[in-house]
């Protein structure tokens, strides 16, 4: 089945990383990339009129470039199966995001999570903070700055077992497909301490990893719940993190200062982010 991803672009170094990333992660599926980008001029100055002369041809700049990256991309691609497209929208990102999503039928978005400017404030990255918390219809993956591609053997899911399961497992489930990986699930508790729901919520989730390669770890050492999640990647050559964003979760945490500041979460493998569809 062909796969339809968004890979919205800034034009910069690591937004170009995180589209070469999913052209080679998707290198033997048919697939459709389409690259977005979203226009917005900042007007720095007190003039509340702009003129179209002056902002004309910085659009067509944009557009230009936004066509450059999709050329080069067809370049980098040897499968013939593989398609590229360009988007331009003006306005904001998340609903450039949203529009591309109904229009496009796409089933992934991949981003790289530090943008062009370098400011302090972006860590996780600013827009990627934006767009976790705004597109809650498709599945994320965030390509860390300078990410090498590493085909995703080993592949980390970490969780509370607090909620019941269904197709928010689906992105981590098709990835670990895809590339014949390992699931590691990680629960940072003892397993004797688990609650009569965690316990059903356990048998749910062995229900939909029973035709998976995986395993279960259980950890009760850890105070900090990104502590552990760092450390087990580095102990365990973990390829790509995957997590579900629920409301009240982990990951709302985790796009929140100071939490962000705190631990930076600069990984350095993809972030896999997914909802439960509404």
């Amino acid at each position: 089945m062909r796969q339809h991803l968004l890979i919205p672009t800034d034009f910069s170094d690591n937004a170009w990383s995180a589209a070469m990333y999913a052209i080679k992660l998707y290198a033997n599926v048919p697939c459709t990339f389409y690259f977005s980008h979203t226009w917005t001029f900042l007007n720095s100055g007190s003039r509340t009129y702009i003129s179209p002369s002056y902002l004309t041809p910085l659009k067509e700049k944009c557009k230009k470039q936004l066509e450059a990256v999709k050329e080069h991309a067809q370049k980098m691609s040897a499968n013939e199966d593989h398609q590229f497209e360009t988007i331009y929208n003006e306005g904001e990102l998340w609903d450039s995001i949203a529009l591309a999503i109904k229009k496009h039928a796409i089933d992934l978005i991949v981003m790289g999570t530090k943008g062009a400017t370098g400011a302090k404030k972006i860590l996780l990255g600013s827009n990627a903070v934006t767009v976790i918390n705004k597109i809650k219809r498709r599945p994320l993956l965030l390509v860390p700055n300078k990410c090498e591609y590493v085909t995703p053997k080993n592949i980390l899911f970490p969780t509370d077992l607090s909620r019941t399961y269904g197709d928010e497992l689906q992105p981590l489930l098709k990835l670990a497909k895809l590339h014949n990986a390992l699931i590691d699930v990680l629960h940072i508790e003892g397993k004797e301490e688990l609650s009569e729901t965690q316990n059903k919520n356990l048998e749910t989730l062995q229900g939909y990893l029973k035709d998976y390669e995986h395993r279960f770890n259980w950890l009760s050492e850890y105070d900090k719940k990104s502590t552990a999640i760092m450390d087990f990647i580095e102990q365990n050559d973990i390829n790509v993190l995957s997590m579900i964003n629920y409301e009240y979760s982990f990951i709302e945490s985790l796009t929140k200062e100071p939490i962000i500041k705190k631990i930076g979460f600069n990984s350095k493998i993809p972030f896999l982010v997914a909802r439960r569809r509404e």
